[in-house]
């Protein structure tokens, strides 16, 4: 069952009749942190490539923010953070002997604390601003023990979690004639089971898929000029597939094979750095320098994918922020060149329609966790938005990093980690545990059904949302292996504030033993 509470107790033959006797243990301890559906952020946009967190989080921040783990330096670059296997990766510029080094820089997730760096390349941005925090721009992705990055200068490198020692790397420019756009890259790799996905920009072949095992090729091909837009996993009316958001627009591939499933065509000019957003059946795609945003509906014919536009806006433009898509809307940062201005908006997927704007969040980034749109604004604050079409409710904000960040936060195990181009922070917003759960009577009713009862230890009402997550077992015989135990399928209900649950099983049987599971 995972990390649970577990109360076991016994109803037996000569206890039928009456209010009974429980006998009781629990495996439960205080102060056990209770298990909120933790999870991890292994690459760019999260493990699902939605940019949403499953997890539960503290929702009521004091006015200084949640309780701070740990605040670090960091240096220059416009990536944003992963967060897998009790560590934290980004990259970085650093100076090595005298040179400027791009880093892969890996921290103690507990602690804040370098637990490797890996150099990558030489750091060279030309078309950076002097000053500005300019870097390397590209999320690092996990998949079990391996870290994969793609470099600014195409170097797509596999490192060793455990040590930052290099295991393969590709060099794009040198094996495949690949030519880096203005900007350089800052599209992140996209890992999809066995296989790392990319637009390399090969001289012949564009889109890549290689084995994560040994950089091998899987397939490659197509000619569709890269962007800045990272590749996103999805499946839509139940076909998985591997969207790039190229030069020429949106291109849909099998992941096993690189063969086309369908294409949107979509303007390019200077730079495209949003993914597209996948919601349901249709596709949002959206580019700042005049190139707006447009959504298609996807549809099968015999097989085959059809594409209809529903609408497309020139004025709504994410430069290069990906919005959220949730229940049908998106809620992101949109505007062209408006550093420290651009707006949070709520925007109608099926139509284009904004529903509500709240201005002065600039270029920052934005996720979703429980039910909230989770905003770091350009300037360093974070801001906790409920994901309401309604209106624009905040429910907590504060000042978090000092520094530019051109980026967006993460959320894994309970915890917020974001940086700038000067700091990073990991912020404590794990659900405190509730009072456990405590038999408060078991009773066979005239129809010889059992009817068992339990309450919060503290006294305290049980919050209805904790039924969706009690199992109950049974067996006719304690000393009955775990795995022959059965489950209890009789109702379970919350009412004046106690749990309540039938075992319509229970008139087969004179005595009765059960388990009470409680994992959310």
């Amino acid at each position: 069952m995972g990390a649970a509470y577990e109360i076991s107790f016994i109803i037996s033959e000569d206890l039928m009749l009456s209010a009974l006797r429980i006998l009781c243990f629990s495996m439960w301890m205080a102060g056990l942190a209770w298990p909120c559906r933790a999870a991890e952020w292994p690459q760019f946009r999260g493990a699902a490539s939605d940019g949403i967190s499953p997890e539960k989080i503290l929702k009521e921040w004091p006015v200084d923010g949640p309780a701070r783990n740990w605040l670090v330096p960091m240096s220059d670059g416009f990536c944003t953070l992963s967060a897998s296997k009790g560590r934290v990766l980004t990259q970085v510029i650093l100076n090595i002997d005298g040179q400027l080094k791009d880093v892969c820089l890996c921290l103690n997730a507990a602690t804040g604390e370098t637990n490797w760096t890996a150099s990558l390349e030489d750091s060279y941005y030309p078309d950076g601003q002097a000053g500005a925090g300019d870097g390397p721009r590209s999320t690092p992705t996990v998949s079990g023990n391996r870290v994969f990055v793609l470099t600014s200068w195409l170097k797509l490198i596999c490192l060793d979690i455990e040590n930052g020692q290099e295991v393969w790397r590709v060099d794009f420019r040198a094996d495949y004639a690949a030519t880096v756009i203005p900007w350089q890259n800052a599209a992140s790799p996209l890992v999809a089971g066995d296989y790392v996905y990319l637009n390399a920009n090969g001289l012949t072949d564009k889109l890549f898929c290689l084995r994560k095992s040994d950089g091998s090729v899987v397939w490659k091909g197509q000619k569709d000029k890269m962007t800045q837009a990272s590749p996103v996993a999805a499946t839509i009316l139940g076909v998985p597939q591997i969207l790039f958001f190229a030069q020429t627009g949106l291109v849909s591939v099998q992941p096993e094979t690189g063969a086309v499933l369908w294409r949107s065509p979509f303007p390019y000019s200077t730079s495209t750095g949003a993914s597209p957003v996948v919601g349901g059946d249709i596709v949002f795609c959206s580019a700042g320098y005049g190139g707006g945003s447009t959504a298609v509906r996807l549809s099968l014919t015999n097989d085959t994918f059809v594409v209809k536009p529903l609408w497309r806006l020139s004025s709504l433009m994410s430069q290069w922020m990906t919005p959220v898509y949730m229940d049908g809307y998106l809620y992101g940062l949109f505007g062209y060149g408006q550093n420290n201005t651009a707006p949070l908006k709520c925007v109608e997927m099926a139509t284009g329609k904004t529903i509500w704007s709240q201005p002065q969040f600039g270029q920052g980034g934005t996720i979703g966790v429980d039910g909230h749109i989770l905003v770091l604004s350009e300037s360093g604050e974070l801001v906790l938005v409920k994901a309401d079409p309604a209106q624009y409710t905040e429910v907590a904000r504060f000042k978090a990093l000092n520094g530019k960040c051109w980026n967006a936060p993460i959320v894994s195990d309970g915890h917020i980690y974001a940086r700038s181009i000067s700091e990073a922070i990991a912020l404590d917003v794990s659900l405190p545990a509730p009072s456990p759960l405590r038999m408060s009577s078991a009773l066979r009713g005239p129809d010889g059904v059992f009817r068992l009862s339990a309450v919060s230890a503290d006294g305290a009402d049980v919050d209805p949302a904790r039924a969706t997550h009690i199992f109950v077992q049974a067996t006719s015989d304690l000393l009955a292996p775990s795995n022959q135990w059965l489950g209890v399928n009789g109702p379970l209900t919350i009412s004046n504030g106690m749990i309540h649950i039938e075992d319509s099983e229970s008139t087969n049987f004179q005595q009765r033993f059960y388990r009470i599971f409680e994992n959310p």
